[in-house]
């Protein structure tokens, strides 16, 4: 604990621009996901008064339930986009510029809110929703590869779970501003995303005094210089000519001169496992079961004996015990390594899954059973939080050089907004069907993901992009290797029958 605080005495410069990127990058994500659950109820009723203004009659229920799904899924839609948007806007006008432009947009998505009740039109949620997912979808690819960008290779664990240690922050501010002693009542409500342009705006005012990635200005500006200056600014004032000589090492192949698409990158051979394993990993931190806990968190508490007004602070204490995960998972990274971590959570994810079935079985069995599901539930979300969550996230950045990374997280990007829409359209029919047997479903997929991290996903910890790529070459040119030894072998043989001729040749000229 003494060398972390150390390193941010040596590092503030770092610390403190990690901090101000994630204000505007992932805590809008995880903010927004949980921001409009307290104040549904509201919401919906809003929707109706808008109805009857228009035509005189209540909205009908099938309406009302297809307009929220709108409101709830149009987040995912507008997330997509960003993401999708991200390779060619960062490409273009570098990470720092996208990020100050993507502030201006939590600030009209506030003001569209906010005024919807004064207007009376309820499409103004939509629209505003759409923006926050795109803001949320854009900011999350910038946060990631901004961070992965600006940390020392010591420090590269811990800078990268700062991307869900502010997801888990934003959902648990999300959770308090949304309480009905704050601003989840019928007359605040829209209100609600102040928070977010406010904190946005923040960003705005502060982020121009932080420098761009070194990579980006050393590789894509030329400016040597520069990139120095913007090392002492972030790493303290002292000479950084090494880290210098390994960024232009680690790239010296990557012909750092030109950009490349997400098309061209999936086409590429040579990064064609490390798109695999991002695609992978993401995959199965979506089909872990974390939504299935969430799901069933309100049931599990309830049979608990919790009073039907208080679990929405119950709930609170789960965001925080997610955060507080996020943060251990931060601090032990750097320490045990990447692939430690994902392994060791998983397989204690499906253990405690495996128990949590059970007692879920028992629920009316036993007067004490419900309170051994509340124990597993808060079990599995600090093993969730302190394992896979940040872990994944900072294995993908560091899979990729600097060109290679801006079209991955595109395609990363892609699978996790598509994942996240089919996965709230699907699960609920899932968990209609299996009930709490979901769960084996969910263990099944993690045991699928330990066989194919253990033997496919390589450890990251302190190595340079150089060496992770050298490790993932076995299996990209794998083929290449074989057709190479198989022709020399060929040859060989072709030397060796000229060789059995030609002596064949002069004995018969000598007899």
């Amino acid at each position: 604990m003494a060398n972390i605080f150390t390193e941010l005495a040596n590092y503030r410069g770092l610390f403190l621009m990690v901090f101000v990127l994630g204000l505007g990058g992932t805590f809008q994500y995880g903010y927004h996901i949980s921001v409009l659950n307290s104040p549904s109820p509201y919401i919906k009723a809003f929707i109706n008064e808008t109805w009857m203004m228009r035509y005189g009659t209540p909205i009908p229920h099938e309406t009302l339930t297809l307009r929220w799904s709108l409101l709830v899924s149009v987040y995912s839609i507008g997330g997509l986009v960003g993401s999708t948007c991200s390779g060619y806007l960062i490409g273009r006008f570098g990470k720092k510029r996208c990020q100050l432009c993507n502030c201006l947009l939590p600030i009209a998505s506030a003001l569209l809110m906010g005024l919807s009740r004064i207007v009376g039109n309820f499409e103004m949620i939509l629209v505003g929703r759409c923006l926050a997912g795109f803001y949320a979808g854009l900011g999350i690819n910038i946060h990631a590869q901004f961070a992965g960008e600006i940390a020392p290779r010591k420090l590269r664990g811990l800078i990268n779970t700062t991307g869900p240690l502010f997801v888990t922050l934003g959902k648990l501010c999300g959770q308090i501003i949304g309480l009905r002693e704050l601003f989840g009542t019928e007359t605040l409500w829209p209100q609600l995303l102040l928070v977010s342009g406010l904190l946005s705006f923040v960003q705005l005012v502060v982020l121009p005094f932080f420098p761009d990635s070194p990579p980006y200005i050393l590789l894509n500006k030329g400016d040597k210089e520069g990139c120095m200056r913007a090392l002492k600014q972030l790493w303290g004032d002292r000479d950084h000519q090494a880290h210098i000589d390994e960024i232009m090492k680690d790239n010296v192949s990557s012909k750092m001169g030109r950009k490349m698409s997400a098309l061209e990158l999936l086409k590429d051979p040579s990064h064609r496992c490390q798109i695999l394993v991002m695609i992978g990993l993401i995959l199965c931190l979506q089909l872990s079961g974390a939504n299935a806990i969430y799901f069933y968190s309100y049931d599990v508490f309830q049979e608990a004996g919790f009073p039907q007004d208080q679990i929405a602070y119950v709930s609170l204490g789960v965001g925080a015990f997610e955060f507080v995960s996020a943060m251990i998972c931060s601090l032990l990274i750097d320490r045990f390594g990447r692939k430690v971590l994902i392994l060791g959570g998983y397989s204690l994810m499906t253990l405690t899954l495996s128990f949590l079935t059970v007692t879920l079985s028992l629920q009316d069995s036993y007067s004490w059973m419900p309170y051994c599901s509340v124990f597993l539930t808060f079990l599995f979300i600090f093993l969730y939080g302190a394992g896979p969550a940040g872990a994944t996230i900072s294995t993908c950045v560091e899979i990729f050089s600097q060109v290679p990374r801006v079209p991955a997280f595109v395609i990363s990007g892609c699978f996790s907004w598509v994942g996240l829409y089919i996965l709230g359209m699907v699960f609920p029919y899932i968990v209609e069907t299996l009930k709490h047997f979901c769960f084996l479903l969910f263990m099944a997929f993690m045991i699928l993901a330990l066989l194919f991290i253990h033997f496919i996903v390589p450890e990251t910890k302190d190595k340079t992009i150089a060496q992770i790529s050298q490790e993932f070459n076995k299996f990209n040119f794998k083929k290449q290797k074989q057709g190479v030894q198989s022709s020399n072998i060929s040859v060989c043989t072709q030397h060796n029958n000229v060789r059995t001729a030609f002596s064949e040749c002069s004995l018969s000229t000598r007899l």
